[in-house]
């Protein structure tokens, strides 16, 4: 595809400045889930983030970077299409997530939504026709056998009535995991002059149909509706201008790689987020967090290597 002579190892730190930018805007929203509702919060991320998403794709039509000038690309229906449905699933990821938050055991939900790599493997699989090599696969596999170590709950699943969690957990990475196969399925179809105009426009439509959706919902949803959303711009627009920054660079990144590839190096969020716990809260990692992380680690040595 277009773009892919700069593809080479480039994607990588790429995807490690997604993980990181992704990491700041958890942070920024996990402060205003309480005094907005989870909803509402989850709409800051896509309202706040369009105005960086749109000065982005100017800065690269004015600067030329985008191969384009101001000239439109060859949009399609079937890249409008990808688009739709990676923009929705992305939401109805949201949700299932929302669903675990009412159960008992979180703990669970959140250890099985991280298969939501294996599921991006086989999805891509079936729909984009992306294999990956053996050793890709075994990147994926230790990967995702780190996280589920490091998000094991303590005292086991035993009487912790997880049936219910673990179905919104599973649903909630293949939601996750057909989201990231429409986003790179957009990126094949738009077949842009370079990587960059790719996640600019992606990102732009995406997060304007997911303003769109949820905005209209949490005006109706919601006792006041998009006023609390207004009032806490501050923090707002920290969230917005993260989650933008994380994904023009997923989008980009999609242009770039393969997508079962590009998730599971973007599980160096995990360790971003561990590395910033135990700074801030001066713990010690456990054996097997220790043993997680070490597996995390490595498979994503071994996804960089492939790539």
């Amino acid at each position: 595809m277009a773009g892919s002579e700069v593809a080479g190892a480039l994607w990588v730190p790429v995807v490690l400045f997604a993980a990181l930018a992704q990491t700041v805007r958890n942070a920024a929203q996990r402060s205003l889930t309480g005094a907005l509702g989870t909803t509402a919060a989850t709409l800051v991320r896509f309202l706040y983030g369009l105005p960086f998403a749109a000065l982005w794709l100017l800065v690269l039509c004015a600067t030329g970077q985008g191969g384009l000038g101001f000239a439109l690309p060859a949009f399609s229906a079937g890249y409008f299409a990808w688009i739709a449905l990676g923009a929705a699933f992305q939401i109805a990821a949201t949700a299932a997530l929302l669903l675990a938050m009412k159960e008992r055991n979180f703990a669970v939900a959140v250890t099985l939504s991280k298969t939501e790599v294996l599921q991006v493997a086989l999805f891509a699989a079936v729909f984009l026709h992306e294999i990956p090599t053996p050793l890709a696969a075994g990147a994926m596999a230790l990967a995702t056998a780190g996280v589920v170590v490091l998000s094991w709950p303590r005292g086991g699943w035993r009487g912790q009535g997880w049936a219910r969690p673990a179905l919104y957990g599973l649903a909630c990475g293949a939601c996750f995991a057909i989201a990231t196969v429409g986003f790179r399925g957009a990126a094949l179809a738009l077949q842009a002059p370079s990587p960059w105009l790719s996640g600019a426009w992606g990102v732009l439509v995406a997060q304007a149909l997911q303003s769109l959706a949820l905005g209209l919902w949490v005006a109706r949803r919601h006792p006041e509706g998009l006023r609390p959303v207004l009032r806490a711009w501050r923090v707002s627009l920290l969230a917005g201008s993260m989650g933008a920054a994380a994904s023009l660079a997923w989008f980009t990144a999609y242009a770039m790689q393969g997508a079962a590839a590009v998730r599971t190096l973007g599980m160096v969020e995990v360790v971003f987020s561990y590395v910033v716990s135990r700074r801030v809260f001066s713990e010690r990692l456990s054996r097997p967090e220790a043993i997680g992380m070490a597996l995390v680690v490595l498979g994503l040595a071994l996804v960089c290597l492939q790539g």
